[in-house]
């Protein structure tokens, strides 16, 4: 499972990189494509930055029908990102919560990528592909943006998307 989580965020890093290239945070004194796992950061990193696409892994499972070796699997992933906007005013937080979402739909294109196993280098292509459902978006976790009550105290407008990834498991030799 670890070798389709690796593919796709670093399809998704390196697809930023060539659209953006200056959608960039430093991560541990290092500037990289604004794209984070969220697992992969220490526990005491600080708080989550503006204008990058944060991973999390949800729930897995084998797709109906698939069982065995080298079955197809499905993989939950929740991509988020937030925005104070470009401006001292915060008045275009909405333009720039679109070019996110326009960079997200342009990066999950095509929707898939070779599985390699990023453990050794020069990486291993697996011989197979890992692919993915459309984003699926929503609005902040209160409810729309317009509500009071889902508003930050700091000003930031924020989306989460969601989007299934799927693999081939990888089989095991004893």
């Amino acid at each position: 499972m670890q070798f389709a989580k690796d593919s796709f965020f670093l399809a998704l890093q390196t697809r930023l990189a060539g659209l953006n290239p200056a959608r960039t945070i430093t991560l541990n004194g290092a500037s990289v494509p604004a794209v984070v796992v969220a697992e992969n950061l220490p526990p005491s990193s600080a708080e989550e930055l503006p204008n990058a696409f944060y991973l999390e892994w949800g729930e897995a499972g084998v797709v109906a029908g698939q069982p065995g070796y080298g079955a197809l699997m499905s993989l939950e992933c929740v991509i988020s990102y937030f925005t104070w906007g470009a401006v001292a005013s915060m008045v275009d937080r909405g333009r720039v919560l679109g070019q996110l979402d326009s960079e997200l739909l342009a990066i999950c294109q095509p929707p898939n990528t070779e599985k390699q196993d990023y453990t050794q280098a020069p990486s291993a292509d697996l011989g197979t592909k890992v692919f993915w459902s459309t984003p699926s978006f929503s609005e902040n976790e209160k409810g729309a943006v317009e509500d009071p009550a889902g508003r930050h105290a700091d000003g930031r407008v924020e989306r989460k998307a969601r989007i299934t990834v799927f693999f081939f498991a990888e089989v095991t030799l004893s």
